[in-house]
């Protein structure tokens, strides 16, 4: 039987913020960054989190005590891409000291954990593992071009149907928020997701 202490896992960084994005806007959040993908989003905007070894193991009950301290509303765990590593350690225990925990995942590996909210935002370079629908929460497609919007067509069909929903501009291409809002007009399924975080410049 492998102890708590024994399990470890590459942490790019943690930190207490607010969620900035999605149906948890707003709230305050513990992030756990772990270390790791190889989805390789070109306008990733944490290309520092791709190589997990270039980041410190940190154990179980280290990452626990300090989201507790932190008495956050959830804790994020998130990446790089955090289903490369197998989750159920981490969130059992983050779970057994009464913190909610959310997932934000592109879904390219197969699903592991105990989440009471999932984020699943599948990218086309490296598309969803199937085990990871089942279990989405919310469906978060990032649009940067006329393409993604067809991309985000395709997998709402595979997720189920009490899923929010949710298109998100790439920050960095300027008429993107536009392709977005036009398109929500007129498919009201949908929602507009902005990342709040970097319009109040926090984390």
């Amino acid at each position: 039987m492998t102890l708590l202490t024994e399990v470890t896992y590459p942490v790019v960084e943690t930190f207490h913020s607010i969620q900035g994005e999605g149906a948890w806007t707003g709230v305050s959040a513990f992030f756990i960054r772990l270390g790791g993908c190889d989805v390789y989003c070109s306008w990733c905007d944490t290309k520092e989190s791709w190589n997990p070894k270039l980041h410190p193991q940190r154990t179980v009950p280290d990452l626990v005590a300090e989201a507790a301290a932190a008495s956050p509303a959830i804790v994020v765990v998130t990446g790089g891409e955090p289903l490369m590593h197998d989750l159920t350690p981490l969130t059992d225990a983050l779970r057994k000291s009464h913190l909610r925990v959310h997932l934000e995942t592109s879904g390219a590996y197969p699903f592991s954990g105990s989440f009471d909210w999932v984020t699943l935002s599948p990218k086309t370079f490296k598309p969803p593992h199937p085990s990871v629908y089942p279990h989405a929460d919310e469906l978060k497609v990032v649009v940067a071009s006329p393409q993604d919007l067809e991309w985000a067509e395709q997998e709402a069909l595979k997720v189920k149907d009490s899923v929010v929903m949710y298109l998100q501009p790439e920050w960095n291409t300027s008429y993107s928020r536009r392709l977005v809002f036009a398109y929500i007009l007129q498919h009201p399924s949908w929602r507009f997701s902005l990342q709040t975080h970097k319009f109040l410049e926090v984390k």
